[in-house]
This record gives C-alpha cells, sequence and structure tokens, in this order.
C-alpha cells in the first residue's frame, strides 16, 4: 500500500517502515516501565546476564578513559591490538587459524550481522533461515536486500534441522545459510558431526555459510561447541563468523562484536562500517582487549550458575500441565512449547495465540516472556534464565498457580 503514496507525503521510507521493532527488546523495556511503576514484574525477556562485567575488565577501560590516545579516531575496523587480541582468541576456543586482516570489529554483535549480510547478499539472495531464529536476522536480511527463506524444526528434533530439510529449501537464488549453535531462543546445541555434515552440504552447493558464535562457552552437559569453519576447512573462503563479548563476559552494554571472515567480504564490510558509524568505541574495544585475553574463570562461574538455573527452569516448566520444554543444551533460554494451552480458559480469557498468551501472563503474574510469534514459530515461548535464583524461583511459581487454572 505505501508504494501507492506519492514520495513527497511518504514520511517514512518503505525499507525502514517494513522493520518490525525487536521483540524481545520491547518486551523487556515493557517490563522495565512497569517495575519502575511499583509493580512486582519479573522479566524474563531480554538475553542479558545478570552477573556485573567482571572487574579486570572494567580496570581496563577505567585505565583506558585516562589514556589521551584512546580519546581520538581509530581506525574504522578496530584497533590493532584488538583484531590480534582476537586472532589469538579465535585459535584457542576454536582451532581457527586466521589473520588480522580477516578481522572487522563492530558495535555488537547486531551490527556485524547486518554487515556481514550487507557484504555478501545482493537484491533478490536468498538465505536459508532455521527457524525458530533470532529476531535481528530475518530483519537484518531484509534490509541487506536478501530474502530470508524458514526451514522449522520443532520439539521432536530438539529444535536442530536436518541436511534433508535445508536441501528441500534450496534453490538456484540461495546463496547464504545461516547457521546458528548454540541457539537463541532455544538452547540447542548442533552435534559436531551434525556441524560437519552442514558444512559439506554447503560446501557441495556452493553456499556461503554466515555462523553466530555468540553463545560458544555457554555450552551444558555432554553438549560441545564446534566451529563451522574449523570443522569443514574447505568452507572457509565463503564462511563469516560473527562475534562478540556480550554474552561470554555479561558485557551486553559495552556493545563490541566482530566479523571474521575472507579478506573481500571484511574489507567490503570495513567500508560500510567507515561511512555508518566510523570505529568502535576505543574504551569498550580496550575492555574488550582484557576480555578475550584473559583466562576464562569468571566465565566458567557464570556458566556453572546458568546451568544451574537451566535445570531448575526446565524441571518446574515441565511440571505444568500442556507445557512441554525440551531440555537446552547451550546458551540461557528455555523454549517451551505452549501449544496444549491455547484455546483453554484462564481466569475468563482464552488465549488463542502464544501472543495472547504472554500478555495474560504479564497482566495477571506480572512475570514477562516473549511468545514464540518474535521467532517464527507461535505457540512457543521464550524464557531467559539469565536472571537470580530467587526470581527465576518465584517467576515459574507465577507462572505455575497461573497457568494451572487453565480448563476447557
Amino acid at each position: 500500500m505505501s508504494a501507492a503514496i506519492p514520495p513527497t507525503e511518504r514520511r517514512v521510507s518503505a525499507r525502514i517502515g517494513a522493520i518490525s521493532e525487536s521483540a524481545t527488546l520491547a518486551v523487556d523495556a515493557k517490563a522495565k516501565a512497569l517495575k519502575a511503576a511499583g509493580r512486582p514484574v519479573i522479566g524474563f525477556g531480554a538475553g542479558e546476564p545478570d552477573f556485573p562485567t567482571p572487574g579486570y575488565i572494567v580496570e581496563a577501560a577505567v585505565e583506558a578513559c585516562r589514556n589521551p590516545k584512546y580519546h581520538r579516531y581509530t581506525p574504522a575496523g578496530g584497533l590493532p591490538e584488538l583484531k590480534a587480541a582476537i586472532v589469538a582468541k579465535t585459535l584457542r576456543d576454536s582451532g581457527y587459524e586466521i589473520e588480522p586482516s580477516q578481522v572487522l570489529v563492530t558495535n555488537g554483535g547486531k551490527q556485524a550481522i547486518y554487515e556481514a549480510f550487507a557484504a555478501i547478499l545482493d537484491p533478490g539472495d536468498e538465505v536459508i533461515v532455521p527457524a525458530p531464529y533470532w529476531t535481528t536476522y530475518p530483519e537484518s536480511i531484509r534490509l541487506a536486500g536478501g530474502v530470508p527463506v524458514e526451514v522449522v524444526a520443532d520439539e521432536t528434533t530438539g529444535y536442530r534441522v536436518s541436511v534433508e530439510q535445508l536441501e528441500a529449501a534450496r534453490t538456484d537464488r540461495t546463496k547464504v545459510v545461516l547457521f546458528v549453535s548454540p541457539s537463541n531462543p532455544t538452547g540447542a546445541v548442533y552435534s559436531p558431526a551434525d556441524t560437519e555434515a552442514i558444512g559439506r552440504w554447503a560446501v557441495e552447493h556452493g553456499l556461503w555459510v554466515m555462523t553466530d558464535e555468540i553463545y560458544e562457552h555457554l555450552v551444558y552437559g555432554d553438549a560441545t561447541f564446534t566451529s563451522l569453519p574449523a570443522a569443514v576447512p574447505e568452507l572457509r573462503d565463503k564462511c563469516v563468523v560473527v562475534n562478540g563479548v556480550a554474552k561470554t563476559y555479561a558485557m551486553t552494554g559495552w556493545r563490541v562484536g566482530w566479523i571474521v571472515g575472507p579478506k573481500d567480504v571484511v574489507k567490503a564490510a570495513t567500508n560500510l562500517q567507515s561511512h555508518a558509524t566510523s570505529n568502535v568505541a576505543n574504551v569498550s574495544q580496550a575492555a574488550a582487549i582484557a576480555a578475550v585475553s584473559g583466562d576464562l574463570t569468571a566465565v566458567a562461574e557464570m556458566r556453572a550458575a546458568f546451568d544451574r538455573r537451566r535445570q531448575t527452569i526446565v524441571r518446574l516448566l515441565n511440571e505444568i500441565d500442556g507445557v512441554v520444554c525440551p531440555v537446552p543444551e547451550g546458551a540461557f533460554y528455555a523454549y517451551p512449547s505452549v501449544k496444549a494451552l491455547l484455546g483453554k480458559e484462564i481466569r475468563g480469557k482464552r488465549p488463542r495465540t502464544s501472543v495472547e498468551l504472554a500478555a495474560l501472563i504479564l497482566d495477571e503474574a506480572e512475570v514477562a516472556v516473549v511468545p514464540g510469534e518474535a521467532f517464527g514459530t507461535p505457540g512457543y515461548l521464550r524464557l531467559s534464565y539469565a536472571l537470580g535464583d530467587e526470581d527465576l524461583a518465584e517467576g515459574i511459581g507465577r507462572i505455575q498457580k497461573l497457568l494451572s487454572e487453565a480448563k476447557d
């Protein structure tokens, strides 16, 4: 309909007007606003560790504030010393050997994702997107001119797609497949064998892969993280890795991410960034150097807490009639199916969608969760367990009480 409006009367461009608000940030903002108004809301919305950034990282930032060299512009693609640290960290954590010229430091993972797609995609190129997906992926693809093609996995497969499903979605317009393990919103982790199989399928068909490794250190039990370009070296010339410090080091507000990829793609993305934002804030980059260069002791402590909460939230959710919650193997999200509850009467209302159910839970139980529609799969809820143990138990207890009233 917007195309029929004369350009002089169109106040917002059709391209930007078509972008959806980040559902996860919207839920988090509403929960915080209600809490500020005095309501005892517990938020399971945003994927944000509740821990403070480790002290040694903060101290590195304080020192950077005092250093005049960080008061000026620095290279748009990132501080050379941070690029070198990312090179060393990538070899240490992924077994993937790269060069500084293959690294672009970005303002968080979202900018990395958009710039990676913008550097690779031409208008009409298709990107296979496994669903449930994080809300930003399809929007970044569309902004870059691409077309997201969804491939849906459900709880029966642990939310993991198969090579057969990917092949069924491939067309002559397919250029990229998105691969995310551990996954947001489901916590799914692909086995080394499945990771390699997907990589070899991509190589066979000459496809690019964009892989998001932001949750690489948050895996539990017998699950293991596998870096795709390390597992399938033949893919490296057509693989872009997105990563950052936000989740691993409790640094969501510091806004430091990065792209690792072929030199020509990284150079193109750097050119884009040079016009969009210039360099990432130098103080944040100095903090990121300390983060990726330090040992992983603080990370292990946070992971142990997440693991404990993971087991608690899954147990409590599965105690609710009509809720089915697979055990997440990574990240810090539970993604239960609530399809059996839809249409049932709860306190005089009959929610027909997970959007309506999430709204009911917020209104009646004062607990904020994100509906599955935000992730491409209606009938589910996402709950982040990156919050304190007491809030977790209280919040799930409220949901249990409310949903126990469901009746036909």
